[in-house]
């Protein structure tokens, strides 16, 4: 083990990697990392066009909507709607006069020195330069244009760049294009070697080996790149990886979190189900459907209920202090991942208030909840299971099941009379004592004696038949539950207007409904049918959202695909297409990218080899001086994204370089060792974290136990998705931890000497090869110049100068192989 007493040893490696042949994960790059986020404003020679939605809209909402919004029209100004914006007011003023700020009431508040007047009365004022801002846009128009989420796809040519030459697929001319009108040039290809290792963790979330990467490097054809794209897309860890994105947003955990945190049983069926959803390249229309009325659609199947497991992944509380505030907040909860996942909506802003910002009225929150509420909460903490777990168990054995329970309780039932007949034979106090706990008891110690010896026989008869019963029960396939919804209601609950968000202040009765934003409103619920099970309308929402017509569903999926090809969206706010959110960077390119998304069928596979086929991705991560100073975030894409791995791909990586990585699919959660210290932090330490064999710990990431209470803490310390609520995109941070965890932490320690065996396997002890093999197997690629020196030199330093053992100084640099930048971080 390299977790030993050799402290200077440990100093001096530590030494060593921060003086810079070897570098904490990321530490590098902090300072590039830093430059990025620190935006330089571009010169304007023209004064711009003043946008209304990005720029005058979140002012007013921030600055006058207390007064002048949704909830309050002091003298009769409301400035959340433009038809009344630009009415006369009550002192007979107007408020908004287009193109004459000089008559426009509001700049005349904005800017009064008359504390009776101006504007906020309360709070900061606005600056000059926001003052300036509502001025230039009033002189410009005042054009309270409709936010550009909330128009129809709009289908767009794609534009003919000057570099024609370079333009593989549209996705290249719309990029291209955007990047000549801004003076800049594309990044060179990336180099084979960086471009496979990005393909095969992008679709595969695992490293290529040494031997695949010198095959794709030597293929000359002009299809090989295309031929491994085709490979990843076709390989089972493709829905690996790609559904662990899903079960982000889908707040996926194993338990329901709060003190207790008490397990979710057969949540991992619904992982399970998303894993091979993926691989099967199931339509992303169908995928919806599923996860959101599969217990509502003409052929329900065992894996349209297990995707209904959706609705019962958040968060639940078995003894809230509010049981009927608990149950909304479910619902709550249901509707904000709901409408944020699919829609890019934050409709949840309008529980208790009309959204502030987005058109989207308190009643719109309150008819989309209404789809829902035919469901029961989770479960009650009496019974926690009724509601929340269906059997899915086939027909065959269920029948041996129900075959075994009727003849259990046929002998059960005769050994009751029997009982019953000596128990009546029996004292009054013995009697009495058989109504209560003592009754097992009392039974074994007194039933012999008050039967006749032919009936004692033929009641051990009868227990050894319950025995032989129970035995064949253990030897019969197991009855198989999921988590879903179960026990929906055929007649769905009321559901009424709740003032500020009380549920015990109804308003208005509302109807299911759509958000007036797109238009319909009312939602047509079918008249229920005899042998309908369901009230239907979770259906018709589902249909609804997955309509290619919706103006929402498609645009937000493909920039959800785009955003893990390239690391960051086209609208980088994913989870909001609001006002509030982000503006497309590319607006014309995700119309574009979701209107082919729908022609071709909503598959995923097809859309992503659209996406890397071209040469916006194969692009490498080369920096610009020239291309920073114009665009420092890359938000044109100039080039490739520079990235971290994910925690997932970090600790699956460290198991496949060792081949110790076990490649089995599906099934019950893993729990990979956690120290006793770690579980200390729990409410009840280690309570509900198991034991798993050596090989089970060393399958994939995604099949790790989600306990909300006890991440696993390499999985916590390199930026594990929350799982409170739905997680749109993962924090990526540099901090401590991770590189303490990699150099010091017991399972990374456990790695590096699996690795350091394999590689003693396969080419001996011979430190050359030993470090030519070490650093093929992490990284891909062949050493470089004086790389294998170096490497050779600082083992022959541990054994000489620290008296190491030979296989403790290999032990050692495979560590520090391991603890390199390059392990971690692509391009």
């Amino acid at each position: 083990m390299l977790r030993t007493n050799h402290f200077g040893i440990r100093t001096g490696l530590i030494k060593l990697l921060l003086g810079g042949m070897i570098l904490f994960p990321g530490l590098e790059l902090a300072s590039v990392g830093l430059a990025e986020n620190n935006r330089v404003p571009v010169q304007q020679n023209t004064k711009p066009v003043v946008d209304f939605t990005q720029q005058i809209q979140p002012l007013l909402a921030k600055h006058c909507y207390s007064c002048h919004g949704p909830d309050v029209q002091e003298g009769g100004l409301r400035l959340d709607q433009s038809e009344l914006a630009f009415k006369q007011l009550e002192s007979e003023a107007t408020a908004v006069v287009p193109q004459h700020p000089e008559k426009s009431e509001i700049i005349r508040r904005l800017i009064s020195k008359d504390e009776s007047e101006q504007m906020p009365p309360e709070g900061d004022r606005l600056k000059q330069e926001q003052i300036d801002l509502i001025k230039n846009w009033i002189k410009q128009g005042a054009e309270w244009k409709k936010h550009w989420a909330f128009l129809p796809l709009q289908q767009k040519t794609p534009p003919i760049p000057k570099q024609t030459q370079w333009v593989k697929n549209p996705i290249d001319a719309f990029i291209l294009a955007k990047l000549e009108s801004k003076g800049l040039s594309p990044a060179p290809r990336a180099n084979r070697g960086a471009l496979i290792r990005r393909a095969y963790f992008n679709l595969t979330g695992l490293p290529p080996t040494p031997e695949e990467v010198d095959h794709f490097i030597n293929d000359r054809s002009p299809d090989a790149y295309e031929k491994l794209v085709d490979r990843l897309l076709a390989s089972p860890r493709y829905g690996e990886r790609w559904a662990r994105h899903w079960l982000d947003l889908v707040r996926y955990a194993d338990t329901n979190s709060f003190e207790r945190d008490g397990i979710k049983p057969n949540a991992w069926r619904f992982r399970d189900y998303v894993i091979s959803s993926f691989n099967q390249d199931k339509p992303y229309s169908q995928f919806i459907k599923e996860q959101l009325a599969g217990d509502e659609l003409d052929q329900v199947t065992n894996e349209t209920i297990i995707a209904t497991g959706y609705y019962r992944l958040g968060l639940w509380d078995d003894e809230p202090a509010d049981p009927l505030l608990s149950y909304y907040n479910e619902l709550d909860d249901i509707l904000s991942t709901t409408s944020q996942v699919f829609l890019g909506l934050t409709l949840n802003c309008a529980r208790c208030h009309e959204h502030k910002i987005d058109p989207i009225p308190h009643e719109d929150y309150y008819r989309f909840l209404a789809f829902f509420h035919g469901m029961n909460s989770y479960g009650i903490r009496s019974d926690q299971l009724s509601y929340n777990q269906t059997d899915i168990t086939s027909p065959e054995v269920s029948a041996m099941h129900a075959r075994i329970d009727a003849q259990k309780n046929n002998a059960k039932k005769k050994m009751h009379q029997m009982e019953q007949m000596a128990i009546k034979k029996m004292s009054g106090v013995d009697q009495r004592r058989s109504e209560t706990r003592q009754r097992d008891k009392l039974l074994k110690e007194k039933l012999k004696q008050y039967l006749e010896p032919d009936q004692y026989k033929v009641y051990q008869a009868l227990q050894h038949e319950m025995h032989q019963q129970e035995a064949q029960r253990k030897k019969a396939p197991p009855r198989k539950m999921a988590l879903s919804v179960r026990r929906s209601l055929k007649e769905p609950r009321e559901t009424f207007v709740l003032l500020r968000g009380n549920p015990n202040v109804r308003g208005e009765k509302v109807q299911p409904g759509f958000p007036e934003i797109f238009g319909k409103t009312e939602a047509l619920i079918p008249a229920t049918r005899k042998e309908q099970q369901t009230s239907g309308r979770r259906r018709v929402l589902a249909e609804w959202i997955a309509d290619g017509d919706n103006l929402l569903t498609s645009r937000v999926i493909v920039n959800r695909i785009w955003q893990h090809h390239f690391g960051r969206g086209i609208v980088q706010s994913p989870n909001n297409f609001g006002q509030l959110g982000v503006p497309p960077t590319h607006p014309e390119l995700l119309d574009w990218l979701a209107l082919e998304f729908v022609k071709s069928g909503q598959k995923f596979k097809s859309f992503h080899k659209l996406i890397m086929m071209s040469n916006t991705y194969q692009m490498s991560a080369k920096f610009s001086d020239q291309a920073a100073a114009i665009d420092p975030a890359n938000d044109l894409f100039w080039r490739f994204h520079m990235r971290r791995l994910s925690a997932e791909e970090v600790r699956d990586s460290l198991l496949a370089v060792n081949g110790r990585l076990n490649l089995k699919m599906y099934g019950p959660g893993i729990y990979p060792q956690i120290s006793k210290e770690v579980l200390q932090g729990q409410s009840r330490p280690g309570e509900g974290w198991l034991n798993s064999s050596e090989e089970e710990r060393a399958r994939r990431s995604i099949y790790v136990f989600v306990k909300r209470s006890l991440i696993t803490p390499l999985l916590f310390n390199f930026d594990f998705a929350d799982t409170d609520s739905s997680c749109a995109v993962r924090f990526v941070t540099t901090q401590p931890a991770q590189a303490l965890g990699m150099i010091n932490g017991s399972f990374v320690n456990l790695q590096a000497e699996y690795l350091a065996d394999r590689i003693i396997e396969e080419v001996d002890k011979k430190h050359a090869l030993f470090v030519e093999r070490a650093i093929r197997l992490a990284y891909g690629r062949k050493p470089l110049k004086g790389e294998v020196d170096t490497g050779v030199r600082f083992i022959e330093k541990l054994i000489k100068k620290h008296s190491l053992k030979e296989k403790q100084a290999l032990n050692y640099f495979c560590l520090t192989i391991l603890n390199r930048n390059e392990f971690v971080y692509l391009d």
